[in-house]
């Protein structure tokens, strides 16, 4: 594979709504490059170096707009920001402060991702741009896709030159509401469109998970990962127990999980570890949140066409979205996603990168 690139702009330049559309490029003094659209707050490449420097772009994505919108099924989500709530909430209802909500049902029978039109297909505003940062800010109103509360929400990507991108999340509200913000970026390793993820090496620092019925939302205990395929407190390969028998694994098709992270501190701390076999990049993810949902792409089809031109397939990416506990406005063991007027919701997340020896 060649030297990878930066989709051109132009084909990012579009009014929606009546506010343009862009992409922007971050680099820093190590010339690693992420490309980030305010539509859907998405990034669409990121640039880092494989084991022989070579510029490997390690993201899914698309080389237009016109195909982001395209492209609904799976597609709708690489690399966007997500929320009001991301993961499901079960039947799309809750209660908060007596009150009961009902949302769509995008994921039957349940609520996903904030609703059909959640943060990943609206135009976020652009606050700010510096040669590696971005801020974006969005307004939620108030019962937009039956989220109470008019939420203010600003994302600032950072692209560090400790070869770090880091996602910044701060949130405030008017009334009492729910939130659980993430990014919900395809990584493969090897580059996007290299084949599967089943050889890379995982490490998630989680000796507990949250278990799931048949619809993928949590039964609300707290399961040990010991003698199941869900353990990766070692360096796994992702594939190597994936077809086991196992109950969760049937449920999820595969990998599809939220792992209830270690860390007892409330600042950022490695979260998990991930290798790729073949470029010897390593990614570690570092997060303040309590969880993190690991996904083997077992829904991709192979009907979406990337940016090198290659289908991608049932598992040829992963997902590591830091957040709160799916279901947690159902669940009041689960740490709680309640967000209320004069408190602010802060968050980081980091996805580094250096080359394993």
């Amino acid at each position: 594979m060649d030297q990878a690139t930066i989709p051109d702009s132009n084909n990012f330049k579009q009014t929606i709504d009546g506010k343009p559309v862009h992409l922007y490029t971050l680099t820093n003094k190590n010339g690693l490059k992420a490309a980030i659209t305010n539509f859907g707050g998405k990034l669409v490449s990121l640039l880092v170096p494989d084991s022989s420097g070579k510029m490997t772009d390690v993201v899914l994505g698309y080389n237009s707009l016109k195909d982001y919108q395209q492209y609904t099924k799976n597609g709708m989500y690489f690399g966007s920001l997500i929320g009001r709530y991301g993961n499901r909430i079960a039947k799309g209802k809750f209660t908060l402060d007596g009150k009961n909500y009902q949302l769509a049902i995008n994921n039957a029978p349940n609520a996903l991702h904030g609703g059909p039109k959640g943060f990943f297909t609206v135009v976020w505003d652009v606050v700010k741009v510096t040669p590696n940062s971005l801020e974006l800010h969005y307004l939620a109103k108030d019962m937009e896709e039956g989220y109470p509360g008019n939420l203010n929400v600003t994302v600032t990507y950072t692209l560090t030159n400790d070869n770090a991108l880091d996602i910044a999340y701060k949130a405030t509200t008017d009334k009492a509401t729910v939130l659980n913000l993430t990014n919900h970026s395809y990584f493969n390793l090897n580059g996007e469109g290299s084949g599967t993820i089943n050889n890379h090496s995982l490490q998630i620092n989680a000796s507990k998970f949250t278990p799931v019925d048949s619809t993928l939302i949590p039964t609300g205990k707290l399961e040990p990962v010991a003698g199941t395929p869900l353990d990766f407190t070692k360096p796994e390969k992702i594939g190597a127990r994936i077809d086991d028998k196992n109950q969760q694994m049937l449920y999820g098709k595969g990998y599809d999980h939220n792992f209830v992270l270690d860390a007892k501190d409330k600042g950022q701390h490695l979260a998990a570890t991930v290798v790729g076999d073949k470029s010897g990049i390593e990614m570690q993810v570092y997060t303040d949140q309590p969880g993190i949902q690991f996904y083997g792409g077992n829904f991709l089809e192979g009907g979406d066409k990337g940016k090198t031109g290659h289908p991608y397939e049932k598992r040829t990416a992963l997902c590591l979205e830091t957040q709160h506990f799916p279901d947690s406005p159902n669940q009041p063991q689960f740490p709680t996603t309640t967000l209320k007027p004069g408190e602010t919701f802060s968050s980081v997340t980091s996805y580094k990168f250096s080359v394993k020896k």
